[in-house]
């Protein structure tokens, strides 16, 4: 009888092994398809999206239902209590004092001057709008999902609520707070004017915060993205949280004579 049950072992494993193989095969297929998150993939968070080659630079996070969903996590995060205190109290003059250093070293490379209608982009309360005022940037405003009067107006940064051709200079730092990246970018050079400059401090190699809806690893999509501008400059800064500073001009139209 041990013999005979021996004998019978062999032909147990194989549909055993054949079961085990395709498992694994079914598991290592469904993980060859994460990518489905990036920015050229359709998903319900990403629909409509142009087709970047360098989509595994920028992720889309995954998670969100809807478009009103994602408004309504931006929200929690800008109608805080405690941050909100935080920003308009212990973190408003430290704030305000490093915005007006970056402002006006970009004053002294030429890209921003007094005479500039400038914009920020996601201003929360105000510090970026302050320190560009505070340097001699009178002409400056800012919106948010929430206004904050006098220094910044209720917009979103996807489709912002001005006309074309608008502002000289604007800046943002919440770049990483955008479901559409692209559209981000397609507001900015629809404002801009001809020659105008764009500034964005972002993350490339640490992550960021929990509202926090894309992912950026290199500048190449933001390069892809920006169509009618060139890159000026790219360089390291530390800017709360933020490494990378990178700069665009947008391009003038041509003339007749051009």
């Amino acid at each position: 009888m041990r013999v005979s049950i021996t004998s019978k072992l062999p032909l147990l494993i194989k549909p055993f092994l054949l079961c085990l193989f395709t498992s694994l095969f079914v598991l290592l297929f469904i993980a060859s398809q994460t990518p489905l998150h990036r920015l050229t993939s359709s998903t319900t968070t990403a629909t409509n999206s142009p087709s970047i080659s360098t989509s595994a630079d920028l992720r889309i996070r995954s998670g969100y239902t809807s478009y009103e969903a994602y408004i309504q996590r931006q929200l929690n995060k800008t109608l805080n209590p405690k941050l909100q205190h935080i920003w308009t109290t212990r973190d408003w003059d430290r704030k305000v004092r490093v915005f007006s250093q970056f402002f006006d070293n970009l004053k002294r490379r030429g890209l921003l001057s007094n005479s500039s209608r400038a914009l920020s982009i996601g201003a929360r309360v105000g510090q970026e709008v302050a320190a560009l005022r505070q340097i001699g940037v009178n002409d400056s405003i800012g919106i948010d999902l929430v206004p904050r009067p006098p220094l910044v107006v209720k917009g979103d940064f996807h489709a912002q609520p001005f006309g074309d051709e608008t502002f000289d200079f604007e800046f943002s730092n919440v770049f990483d707070h955008a479901l559409y990246p692209w559209k981000f970018v397609g507001e900015v050079e629809r404002t801009l004017r001809p020659g105008g400059v764009c500034v964005l401090h972002v993350s490339l190699t640490k992550g960021t915060d929990k509202y926090s809806a894309n992912d950026l690893y290199s500048v190449r999509p933001l390069v892809e993205m920006f169509k009618r501008s060139d890159l000026v400059e790219q360089r390291k800064i530390d800017g709360f949280g933020l490494d990378t500073e990178v700069v665009f001009r947008k391009k003038k139209k041509k003339t007749m004579t051009d």
